[in-house]
């Protein structure tokens, strides 16, 4: 499937005790049929009163807490097996609402955003994360500087360009900036162009995939950033290489995300290996 074009694998895993293997995920992601950014294991709920936990894995085979655009797919392929419109999931990041509506278009509850230096988290204390230190390029001269940083259940690093944001070689300094001493945890990078008062348009280098065509959580943390450094309001379209997404930062603080998630095809796959076959009848299922 996809969700605004980040590519997602959904894996049904409710009939088994199996598990995604990183090594298989790490092949599936060197398939060109297979790549995905991540894949959304669907498990037997851990929780009473939940649908099902949610493992979310990345192409390199780490895991992550949350992603905006994968659950969208998820909820598209268990409304279409059981007519239903509303879900609640459990992830690392913790439990997440879903709906679908009638035009097609799902919105998640990502929860509220953090914004402590120790909630992203960050190897040293900053006061104010609304702009933090930490730039690309030369000292006297840099290309960027001073973003702002929140954690959607995941960290987040977003840039504030004046220009273009496909000016930027994002690609080189992306997987450095990831990788900075001031993530412990490693960071998603983002450049974000306020275009209008409710309005962004941003690229995202995603932590543990690379350059990705859409990442949900990056949009959400842009869009609060953007909000809270009085750049835009609280409903922003934030548009990425693959598509727009609408972000709202309600008043109770929970950041919600409305956009499409596409399906594309499905087949069997063995948790362990790597291994796949395609359905040859274009059947709308998942597995």
């Amino acid at each position: 499937m996809n969700g605004c074009g980040n590519e997602i694998l959904v894996v049904d895993l409710r009939e088994t005790d199996a598990r995604v293997r990183a090594d298989a995920a790490i092949a599936l992601a060197g398939r060109a049929e297979t790549h995905f950014d991540q894949i959304m294991a669907i498990h037997r709920p851990a929780t009473p009163g939940t649908d099902a936990y949610v493992r979310i894995i990345n192409a390199d085979g780490s895991e992550a807490e949350a992603c905006g655009n994968g659950t969208r797919c998820v909820v598209q392929a268990l409304a279409a097996e059981t007519g239903r419109t509303h879900f609640t999931f459990e992830t690392r990041a913790g439990l997440i609402l879903a709906e679908e509506h009638e035009d097609g278009s799902i919105s998640v509850d990502m929860g509220k955003p953090r914004f402590g230096w120790q909630e992203i988290p960050l190897a040293e204390e900053f006061r104010d994360t609304r702009a933090i230190e930490l730039q690309i390029g030369p000292i006297d001269a840099p290309v960027l500087h001073s973003p702002s940083v929140a954690s959607m259940g995941n960290p987040h690093a977003i840039f504030w360009a004046k220009q273009d944001v496909n000016a930027f070689a994002l690609d080189r300094f992306g997987p450095i900036l990831e990788s900075h001493p001031i993530f412990p945890e490693r960071a998603n990078i983002s450049i974000a162009q306020v275009t209008s008062p409710s309005s962004l348009t941003m690229r995202t280098w995603e932590r543990g995939v690379g350059l990705t065509r859409a990442c949900g959580s990056a949009a959400c943390a842009a869009a609060v950033s953007a909000a809270r450094t009085r750049r835009t309001g609280r409903e922003v379209a934030v548009t990425q290489p693959g598509g727009t997404l609408t972000i709202l930062w309600r008043d109770d603080d929970h950041v919600i995300m409305t956009g499409p998630a596409e399906w594309e095809w499905s087949g069997r796959l063995d948790p362990e290996t790597g291994a796949y076959s395609r359905d040859a009848a274009e059947e709308r299922e998942i597995g």
